[in-house]
Order: structure tokens, then C-alpha cells, then sequence
């Protein structure tokens, strides 16, 4: 080949700043971490990556304003991602996600120090602490988790590229992307290392597995199409291959390498989302994951992964809709009635929640299951509503503990509505958002996905969802009795007086979630807008 004849790459630069912006500083926060003094390493990190998540949901909010969600969608980075109404309101969602777990993270340490010892700020100086060994080791293990910030923006970054993915090469790395840098997140718990590094194992090796099913599905679909690109794929399974050169039309007839390829590679993302078959990780790893990183990866990761999942049904398998359309129906119902039947059986409050986000994943497949607008709509809206309750609930749970650290055992919780009734009222709101009670954004999601599943003609799921949401609603509402109508025991949990970017995050949450149950026309219309998939 002649070099004359090569052409430079043409880049959409401005296309692709939400993601550029979170990648380099999670570069920058490497070299800070590299050469940086120890003692300047934390308040640099903290201010680094707040201004990067926030300057990324101001070009996520540019871009939208610039029609790009809607009349303007584009495809950009040479075609390998899209830049419409899904990807920018999902990019918006994991950035404000990000950005509140930032808030988290600079004052709850990854896993608190015991009753008693100073546990507000990672920034307190050691020789500032006037306690024992143990006050002065909880301070020093804030210090050496300052590394927790880049991998926080490194993982954002892939969750930025997931929904975006507009290939499927695209698709895989940005898995990976995201996925890496969780599974080192997912073992940074010091006071309970043995559990916090069991949980990032499992997660580490059910993970590979899930990307290796992928990566193979991946390959069988190149070879079904000769293509990785999502409108190439589309167009061979159309029958209207035009835009491939005519030697691969020999490899359009072979229905079982789509099929095949297509499932494995769906494999992949309800791993992602922990949907039942795919959901054996969940429990264990939001147990022994530190608490404000299970709250980081259960809601921005299920945002990421459904984004993805949408992307690859709607724009690169609707012609064979009659052939998943009946596993997602399978999967959502096993995934509601397991996650509700199983939950009521757990004592642990990390556990719950963790079961409480295999059924909500149910839930969510309903949106999904109605291959239409309003159910990509719904879907967007629910991922919303849903990430915010979810931080604010892991945020309670950073600050019940005993003098064994935090109190996740239910029996800890009982009378914590008398010891701290402010703090139990709002995680009872958390708790009626995630059972769907009217006035909260858990019932407008809920409302929302059952109502395009049953407009598309999924009845019968929507009667199994609102049954297994009554079902779910037991376990809520025990835990909610447990709060308020039993004796706190006399070495009950005590509750640590939250710092003000903790009180921030959960009062954040609590704003949201109770704005988008009462007033959510205004969000509902504006997932609207967004749920046209550039083709």
C-alpha cells in the first residue's frame, strides 16, 4: 500500500469530552499517586476528581443541548460509538453517580474504624489524633486507600464507553475497562481484609468467565456478519447487506452463529446486571465489599450494563426479537421472583439489598422486554431513580455501627428508629422507594415499566411483577418494624454523627427520590425525548 493513500483518522473530539475528561485525570491521579508527597495526595485526589466528574457532566449536558440526543445523533470515534438521546442520558446518570461516590468516599473510609475512633475525614492528620494505636492506625488506613480515586474515575470512564458502545470491539473493552478497576475496589476493605479480598475473587473469576462468554459470543457474531460494527451486523441480519463487500454474503445464511453468538454475548451483560441465572456473585461481593463501594458499583454498573444491553437488542438484534424476547421473559420473571423469595430469607442488610438488586433487575427487563419507545423511556427513567435510592441506602449503612465496626446483622437494627429516628425515617423512604410505594420514584419507575410491558402485550409479566413486588414489600416493611417497634438492645449499634459530604449524599438522595415520586412528568418527558437510538 502506497503511505500516501493512508488518511488520518477523523476524531470527534468534542463528541467524545465526557470521556476524555475522566480519563485523563484518572491518568493525572495516577502520576499524582506516582510522585505526589503522601500528605497532599488525598486533598489532591478528592479535588481532582470532583472537578473531572463535574466538568464531564457539563459536556454531557452541552452535548444534550445541542440537540445531539435528538435531531442530531451522530456516530462518532470512526463510527465506534454513538452519541444520542440513550447514551448522553445514561452518561449523565453514572456521572452524577460517580461524583455523589466521590462525596462518599472523601469521608467514610472504605471500611470505618471501630466505635469510638475518629472516622469522619480521610484528610485528618495522624499526629492531630489524640487516641491509641487503634484511632492512630484507622487514620493512617485512610491515608494508603487514596488510590481508590483514579480507580473510581478509570471505572467511570468504561461505564462512560458502555452504553456508547457502537461496535462490538467497543463493547469489549469497555467492559474491561470498567470491570478492573471494580475488582480492585471490591478488596480495599482493611478492618475485614479476609472477606473484602474472598469478595473480589469471585467477582474477579466469575467476571472472566462472564467476558469470556462475550468475547466468544463476539466472535461467532463476526463471523455470522464479517462485520463487528452494530449497523453492519443490523443490515446482514436485515438481509440487506449493501454496505459489506459482496464476498461476505456467503456467511449470511448460517442462522446458528447469530443465534449462538447473540446469546452469549447477552450473557455477558445480565452477568453485568445480576439477573438470575447470572446473579450468584451479587450477595457475596456486596457483602464484602466495602460499603461505599458496593453502593458505587451496585448503582452505576446496572446503569452501564442496561445502557449496553439496550443498545445491542434494539439497534443490533430487533429482527430477531421472536428469539429473545422469550429468554428475557424467562430471565425477568426468574429474576423478581428469586431475588423477593430469597431476600426475605436473609439477615444481613448488605445481603437484602443485594437480592433487593437481582429483583429490581427483574423489574427492569419488563422496560426492556417491551421493544418499544415508551420502553426505553421507562427503562432510562427507572435506572435513574433506582441509582439514587440505592446510594443513599449503602450511605445509611456507613453509618450504623457497633464497636465491631458496621452493623449490618438485622438484629443490630432493632430500635434504631429510637436511637437515631431521622436517620431511620430516611432509610425507611429508601426502603419504601425499592418496594414501589406510591410518592416515591421507586412507584413512577415501577409504574413506568409496567406500563409499556403491557402495552407491548406482556401482560402476564407485569402480573408477575406486581405479585412479586408485594412479595419484596414483606421484607421492606420487616425491616421497617424492625426499626421503629422493637427494643434496642442495650449493646445496640451506635450511630456515628455523619460528616457534612455524607449528610450531603444522603440527603441528595432523599431529595431525589422523593422529587421524582411526587413531580416525575418533568423526568418521565425528558427520558422521552432521549430514547432514540442513532442507527
Amino acid at each position: 500500500m502506497n503511505p500516501g493513500d493512508l488518511t488520518a483518522p477523523d476524531i470527534e473530539w468534542i463528541a467524545l469530552s465526557p470521556s476524555l475528561i475522566v480519563y485523563g485525570a484518572a491518568v493525572v491521579g495516577i502520576l499524582i499517586e506516582a510522585f505526589a508527597p503522601r500528605r497532599v495526595r488525598y486533598p489532591a485526589e478528592v479535588v481532582l476528581a470532583t472537578l473531572a466528574l463535574a466538568a464531564s457532566f457539563a459536556a454531557v449536558v452541552g452535548l444534550a443541548a445541542g440537540d445531539r440526543g435528538t435531531s442530531k445523533s451522530q456516530v462518532a470515534g470512526m463510527g465506534s460509538l454513538a452519541v444520542d438521546g440513550p447514551s448522553l442520558f445514561l452518561q449523565g446518570v453514572i456521572v452524577l453517580v460517580g461524583l455523589v461516590s466521590v462525596f462518599l468516599f472523601a469521608e467514610r473510609r472504605l471500611e470505618p474504624a471501630a466505635h469510638g475512633a475518629r472516622v469522619d475525614s480521610f484528610a485528618a492528620q495522624p499526629a492531630a489524633v489524640p487516641g491509641g494505636a487503634a484511632e492512630q492506625e484507622a487514620i493512617r488506613a485512610g491515608h494508603t486507600t487514596t488510590e481508590i480515586f483514579p480507580l473510581l474515575l478509570f471505572a467511570v470512564g468504561g461505564m462512560l464507553l458502555f452504553p456508547a458502545a457502537n461496535d462490538l470491539l467497543v463493547l469489549f473493552i469497555a467492559l474491561e475497562l470498567l470491570s478492573l478497576p471494580l475488582y480492585l475496589l471490591c478488596a480495599l476493605a482493611r478492618r475485614r481484609r479476609l472477606l473484602s479480598q474472598e469478595a473480589a475473587v469471585k467477582y474477579f473469576l466469575l467476571g472472566a468467565f462472564a467476558s469470556a462468554f462475550l468475547l466468544f459470543g463476539i466472535a461467532l457474531l463476526y463471523g455470522y456478519a464479517g462485520t463487528v460494527s452494530y449497523s453492519g451486523i443490523r443490515d446482514v441480519v436485515a438481509g440487506n447487506p449493501a454496505s459489506l463487500d459482496a464476498g461476505l454474503a456467503s456467511t449470511m445464511g448460517n442462522d446458528a452463529l447469530l443465534l449462538i453468538g447473540g446469546a452469549m454475548v447477552l450473557m455477558g451483560l445480565l452477568f453485568k446486571v445480576g439477573a438470575v441465572p447470572f446473579h450468584m456473585w451479587t450477595p457475596d461481593v456486596y457483602q464484602g465489599a466495602p460499603t461505599p463501594v458496593t453502593g458505587f458499583m451496585a448503582a452505576a454498573t446496572k446503569v452501564a450494563a442496561f445502557g449496553a444491553m439496550l443498545r445491542l437488542l434494539y439497534v443490533v438484534l430487533p429482527g430477531t426479537r421472536w428469539d429473545w424476547q422469550p429468554v428475557l421473559w424467562g430471565v425477568a420473571i426468574a429474576s423478581m421472583v428469586a431475588g423477593a423469595v430469597i431476600a426475605i430469607t436473609q439477615t444481613d442488610v448488605k445481603r437484602l439489598l443485594a437480592y433487593s438488586s437481582i429483583a429490581h433487575a427483574g423489574f427492569i427487563l419488563a422496560g426492556v422486554v417491551a421493544v418499544s419507545e415508551d420502553g426505553v423511556s421507562s427503562v432510562l427513567f427507572y435506572l435513574a431513580a433506582y441509582s439514587f435510592v440505592t446510594l443513599g441506602a449503602f450511605a445509611v449503612v456507613t453509618l450504623v455501627r457497633d464497636a465491631g465496626g458496621e452493623a449490618t446483622h438485622l438484629s443490630q437494627w432493632a430500635g434504631l428508629g429510637r436511637r437515631s429516628p431521622l436517620l431511620a425515617g430516611v432509610f425507611a423512604l429508601f426502603l419504601l422507594a425499592f418496594a414501589g410505594i406510591p410518592l416515591t420514584s421507586g412507584f413512577a419507575g415501577k409504574f413506568a415499566v409496567f406500563r409499556a410491558a403491557a402495552d407491548s402485550g406482556a401482560m402476564g409479566l407485569v402480573i408477575v411483577g406486581v405479585l412479586a413486588s408485594a412479595v419484596a414489600a414483606f421484607f421492606y416493611v420487616r425491616v421497617i418494624v424492625l426499626m421503629f417497634f422493637s427494643e434496642p438492645k442495650a449493646d445496640g449499634p451506635s450511630v456515628v454523627i455523619p460528616s457534612p459530604l455524607t449528610m450531603s449524599v444522603v440527603a441528595l438522595a432523599a431529595v431525589v427520590t422523593l422529587v421524582l415520586g411526587i413531580a416525575p412528568q418533568y423526568f418521565l418527558d425528558l427520558a422521552g425525548q432521549a430514547g432514540t437510538f442513532v442507527r
